[in-house]
């Protein structure tokens, strides 16, 4: 019997070690094991913004849940964080983990004497704001707090001298209530959970101006955080592959990260969902946004390969869309007509909006079909190209449609800065923000561009973002309260008092990736580095320092990091310093 139970051991430590690189044998699950693609790590929270009580009586130790914490319990009960509520006092905490994160919280409950499971509710939140509040309502104010998308409210127990973990979203804050009364909660820790990608920043930005240093670094870390399973919208609510919304985000991971799978592994989850004749997320301007960013990567990355991939789908989109110009001109996309929630309303704008894109898709596909040599695909692109150009419709005085208009060379660049320069950055928007920037230094307004962005993505950061947001109106950061502070009925509750549409108070995103434009500009216009042939083999450097005394940075390409130092001389004239690898080609 010993011999046959040594046998069997050998036989099953050879099935692990020699068929099972993942230490577990093949046969245990099949193909039904998927690896996380995530790393997780552990975060303590930074400060304690609030307790229910200062006399030690219903929060007591409290700043135990600041030190240190190995993940593993003991049996002594010393020193512990004791929660107690009674029948008139509810013990509570609010915890800052001093930016905002997405994951969860692991709450450490020690040793007590009592055994049976205790009822806590934790509450997660971008802002002080959304931490404190119940959920319910679609109507502003405290109140409109949801679990959409992703849960942020839980009632939990908690083990006799045991973990739980709760989550995932997008939080900063955390909340947590001891509901049961009358009893003894000692807590050891509560660690947030922090799911990331573990990629490095191969892109930089460094200047004299601190405040866009910071701004190129927030935005960088907003589209980090939304690059999860997929490329996501936000990572508290619209965590979801909206094709559209990618564009800033991808030029932003160009910028940044340099190649990186997620971005191709959500175009095609956008495209094996969307079969022809549908609209990706059933929206007709999704669609041509998934053929300019495919233009983009190709362009950045030059892998011709998974571009040929595309080749039947890219067909048939461009087909569909060619059909949908009349005779004059004219654009008639069917599907959800939207730009952006600003303009959902303004149907003469949208339509300037979709005819400028579906010109600048076409744009994309004529490159496109040139890279994959395919002459009658690039043909039917010029010829609808040159149908386009006869109509051109109005501004309305709208930014949005000015800059998506001088961006498809509907009109001419000084006109669109006219609009988009009234009344500074007022009328921005967090998404097509980066459109009116582009306008902009189409028109070499780079000085006014930098100071609208240290204006509007600046005003976010002075108001305690550490990521930028689904939306901000400009004019209601004069007199708002921060979202790591308390509401004060005499200020504006910049998280739970304005917003519109999807984005009702605290419904609303803190961190959404269409809002990183600035990063990806700040790379493009003021280092200049822009490029030029499909994969990065030739990349232009043009410095455009505006008042700025000195820029230098980093970027990806497949090959190398390329490096720039541009320093404003006395007579006004810029040295620049450039290293790049041989494989790519500089031109000035």
């Amino acid at each position: 019997m010993k011999q046959i139970l040594f046998n069997f051991t050998l036989s099953l430590f050879f099935s692990f070690s020699l068929h099972s690189q993942s230490g577990l044998p093949e046969s245990y699950f099949d193909q039904r094991l998927i690896k996380d693609e995530i790393t997780r790590a552990y975060i303590l929270p930074e400060k304690i913004v609030w307790q229910s009580d200062q006399g030690n009586q219903h929060v007591m130790n409290p700043d135990v849940l600041l030190q240190s914490f190995k993940g593993q319990l003991s049996t002594s009960g010393k020193g512990m964080c004791v929660m107690r509520s009674d029948s008139a006092n509810q013990a509570s905490i609010l915890l800052d983990y001093g930016r905002e994160i997405y994951g969860g919280i692991e709450i450490a409950a020690a040793i007590r004497k009592d055994k049976r499971p205790v009822k806590i509710r934790v509450r997660l939140g971008e802002s002080v704001s959304e931490a404190m509040s119940d959920c319910g309502g679609d109507t502003p104010g405290m109140g409109s707090a949801t679990n959409d998308h992703s849960l942020r409210d839980f009632t939990v127990e908690l083990p006799w001298l045991g973990t739980v973990e709760i989550g995932n979203s997008g939080f900063r804050f955390v909340r947590i209530d001891l509901i049961d009364q009358d009893v003894d909660l000692p807590l050891r820790a509560a660690r947030a959970i922090f799911r990331y990608r573990d990629v490095p920043y191969l892109g930089s930005f460094r200047c004299n101006d601190e405040r866009l240093n910071k701004i190129w670094e927030v935005g960088a870390y907003t589209v980090h955080l939304n690059m999860q399973d997929y490329l996501w919208d936000g990572i508290k609510r619209d965590r979801l592959v909206w094709v559209g919304d990618m564009h800033p985000e991808v030029m932003t991971i160009h910028s940044v990260f340099g190649s990186h799978p997620v971005v191709r592994k959500s175009l095609d989850f956008a495209r094996e969902s969307t079969p022809l004749p549908g609209w990706m997320n059933g929206i007709s301007s999704y669609s041509l946004w998934w053929i300019i960013i495919h233009r983009d990567l190709y362009l950045h990355q030059g892998d011709l390969k998974y571009l040929k991939e595309q080749h039947a789908y890219l067909t048939g989109l461009i087909r569909q869309i060619v059909a949908k110009i009349d005779e004059n001109g004219k654009e008639e996309l069917d599907g959800g007509r939207f730009l952006d929630w600003p303009t959902s309303e303004m149907p003469e704008v949208i339509h300037a909006g979709l005819q400028s894109l579906t010109a600048i898709a076409l744009e994309a596909g004529k490159e496109l079909a040139e890279w994959l040599k395919d002459e009658p695909l690039e043909e039917e692109c010029s010829g609808a190209l040159r149908r386009l150009k006869r109509h051109q419709p109005s501004t309305s005085d709208n930014k949005q449609a000015a800059a998506l208009l001088s961006l498809a060379g509907l009109i001419e660049p000084d006109r669109a800065s006219a609009v988009i320069l009234k009344n500074g950055a007022s009328n921005f928007a967090t998404f097509y923000g980066y459109y009116m920037l582009e306008a902009l230094a189409k028109d070499n307004q780079y000085s006014k561009a930098m100071k609208i962005i240290s204006d509007y993505w600046g005003a976010m950061i002075d108001l305690g973002a550490t990521t930028f947001w689904e939306n901000f109106n400009y004019g209601e950061h004069q007199n708002a309260t921060p979202i790591d502070r308390f509401p004060d009925s005499s200020t504006f509750d910049i998280h739970a008092d304005g917003g519109a549409y999807c984005y009702v108070g605290l419904r609303a995103s803190l961190c959404h990736g269409w809002a990183s434009g600035p990063t990806s500009w700040l790379t493009a216009h003021v280092l200049g580095i822009r490029v030029v042939e499909p994969g990065s083999t030739v990349i232009q450097i043009r410095p455009n320092l505006g008042n700025l005394n000195y820029a230098e940075g980093s970027f990806p390409t497949p090959f190398g990091i390329v490096e720039v130092k541009h320093v404003k001389q006395a007579n006004g004239t810029i040295k620049s310093e450039i290293t790049a690898p041989d494989e790519v080609q500089i031109v000035r």
